[in-house]
Formats: C-alpha cells, sequence, structure tokens
C-alpha cells in the first residue's frame, strides 16, 4: 500500500491558496493596514482634509457592507465572519477572490495531477471557497481576539473621563483617540454617531451585536440603564472593568490549563493516522492481505468515524466557558 503523492499535491495547492488570498489582500490594501497597524484609522483620516460626517459614513459603509449583501447566493455563511474581522474587500470583490483561487487551483490540479476533469472542477473551487473561508474566519477570529484584550483599558480610560467630569460622549471620544485599532476607531465611530443623534445604547447594542461580544453588551447594557434611571456610571463602568479584566485573565489561566489536555487530544488523534502513514513509506506491502478482504472498508470507516468522535469530544471537553 504505497502512498498517493497526488494528496500532498493538494496540500501544498491549498497552502499556495492561502497564501495567494493573502497576496491579493496586502497588494490591494496593504498601505491601509500598514498605517492601521501603526495609529488609529479613524484619527488618521480625520487628520486630512476629510470632513467628519464623511469619515463616519465611509466607516459605517466599511463596517456593515457585508452584512448588507448577506443575501447573495452561498455569501450569507461568511457575511458574519467578514463582517466580524471587518475585511476591506467588498462583498463583491471577495466572491471574484473565490472565483479566481478555484481557477488558480484547477490550473494547479491540471498541471499537477492526472484527475478527471469534473473531479479538478470539483476540488476546484471546493479549494477556492475554503480557502476564503479558512483566510477570513482566521482574521476574524485575531480581530475579535485583540478587541477583547483592548476593552478592559478602554473602559478605564472612559471612567477617568467621567470622574473628571466629562459626558459620557467626550469621555468615550477621548478613549478613541489613546485605544489604538481595531477598538479605537469602532469607539471613534460610535463616539461620532452619538454626536449625530443617535441613542448612546442603541450604538453600543449594534457594535456588541455586530462582533457578537458579552462583554460589549454588559457595557451597552450599563449605558441604557444610566440613561433610563440614572446612578453613578463610573462606579458602574468601574467594577464592569474590573469583571472583563478578572474574567479575561481567568480565561487565559484556563487555556493554560487546559493547553496539555487539547494538544493531548491532538496527538491521539493524529498519531493513528501517522502511524499508517509511516507503515506505508516503511513496507508498502505492509496491508496487502487485509486490504483484500470484505471487512477492510467498514472497519476502516469505523476508526475514522470514532477519530472523529474523539476530536469533538476532546475539543468539548476543554472548552471552558468563562
Amino acid at each position: 500500500m504505497q502512498i498517493d503523492p497526488t494528496f500532498l499535491i493538494y496540500g501544498a495547492i491549498f497552502g499556495g491558496i492561502l497564501l495567494l488570498v493573502e497576496a491579493l489582500y496586502m497588494m490591494v490594501f496593504g498601505r491601509s493596514i500598514r498605517l492601521g497597524s501603526r495609529m488609529n484609522r479613524r484619527m488618521e483620516m480625520l487628520d486630512g482634509d476629510n470632513n467628519r460626517s464623511e469619515v463616519m459614513e465611509r466607516l459605517r459603509k466599511e463596517a456593515t457592507q457585508h452584512s448588507k449583501t448577506a443575501t447573495l447566493p452561498f455569501y450569507s455563511l461568511l457575511a458574519e465572519k467578514a463582517e466580524k474581522g471587518k475585511i476591506a474587500f467588498s462583498p463583491v470583490m471577495l466572491i471574484g477572490v473565490m472565483a479566481l483561487l478555484a481557477a488558480a487551483a484547477y490550473v494547479g490540479l491540471t498541471l499537477f495531477t492526472s484527475a478527471p476533469g469534473p473531479l479538478r472542477v470539483g476540488v476546484g473551487v471546493a479549494m477556492g471557497i475554503g480557502g476564503v473561508w479558512f483566510w477570513v474566519s482566521n482574521k476574524a477570529k485575531k480581530r475579535l481576539s485583540l478587541i477583547e484584550e483592548q476593552l478592559p483599558d478602554a473602559i478605564d480610560l472612559i471612567v477617568r473621563g467621567l470622574r473628571v467630569g466629562h459626558p459620557f460622549v467626550h469621555a468615550l471620544a477621548a478613549a478613541a483617540r489613546e485605544i489604538p485599532d481595531p477598538l479605537g476607531t469602532e469607539l471613534g465611530l460610535i463616539a461620532d454617531e452619538a454626536s449625530y443623534g443617535r441613542d448612546m445604547g442603541e450604538a453600543l447594542m449594534a457594535f456588541a451585536e455586530r462582533m457578537d461580544m458579552q462583554d460589549l453588551r454588559f457595557l451597552a447594557v450599563a449605558v441604557t440603564i444610566q440613561a433610563q434611571s440614572g446612578g453613578n456610571l463610573a462606579e458602574i463602568l468601574d467594577g464592569l472593568s474590573k469583571v472583563v479584566r478578572a474574567r479575561f485573565k481567568l480565561f487565559r489561566r484556563v487555556r493554560a490549563i487546559t493547553a496539555e489536555a487539547k494538544w493531548s487530544g491532538m496527538f491521539l488523534s493524529a498519531f493513528p493516522i501517522a502511524a499508517m502513514l509511516m507503515i506505508s513509506m516503511i513496507k508498502p506491502d505492509y496491508y496487502d492481505e487485509v486490504k483484500g478482504t470484505a471487512l477492510f472498508i467498514p472497519v476502516a470507516l469505523v476508526v475514522c468515524i470514532f477519530l472523529v468522535i474523539n476530536v469533538l469530544y476532546m475539543r468539548k471537553m476543554v472548552n471552558i466557558q468563562v
């Protein structure tokens, strides 16, 4: 039983797809990404000759462009993650990137494999869509993690502004100037919307729902309740900041404690496959006596099912919600 090099070629082509989509993103939006990584993008836009209302409308359009076009075919599943990751590609451009990557994968499969035409088309389309999905999911995960880390510091800055007598809108705007992206631009956009008449609690809740983040919902609810019934908002937000920081610290601790279990689960799941591949490389005829029997394929399917169950069960065991 020899290892078919076709699978290695498929893996290499998929890896090339991921590199290609990142390269396209950097080629089109590289300058904005580099500037945004060094400073607050909203402040950079305001430092130019742009009008404040124009900047607000542009940022609002960028923030909601994917959710507004979620009805496009096959795009609704990707729109939520693209919005959370604030992918600069427009929906039409993102679909075009999928088509381009699918075509590139098809060309690679044509050049390096002898697979039939329909299989190359199907695998190429799957690689194009899967590559963009994986890339967008990774961007969204990184951005949400960074926002979670920045949120306690942003709340502390808002509390300081409230304690020296500033209104909440001004305290939020001051925090937006101090906090780098991605949270800084988002808070600045909320402050601009509130300045133009939108309810602050509504704007914060819309941001929380867009990011699907529980800590932001707590912030929006606290601001809404204080606006309706009064109270010391500085003390409320100070307590919220401590809770969020303690929760984030506990989450890091839990992740460190469960790291061994996660790697153990990954090792135990990958070891049978790695052992099979190693045996096939060292002794290609090792499975020749059994692979022709009637029970070979059913037993192999049962083993695969148990491997999948093992991965899901180990992931559920170590996925502790904080």
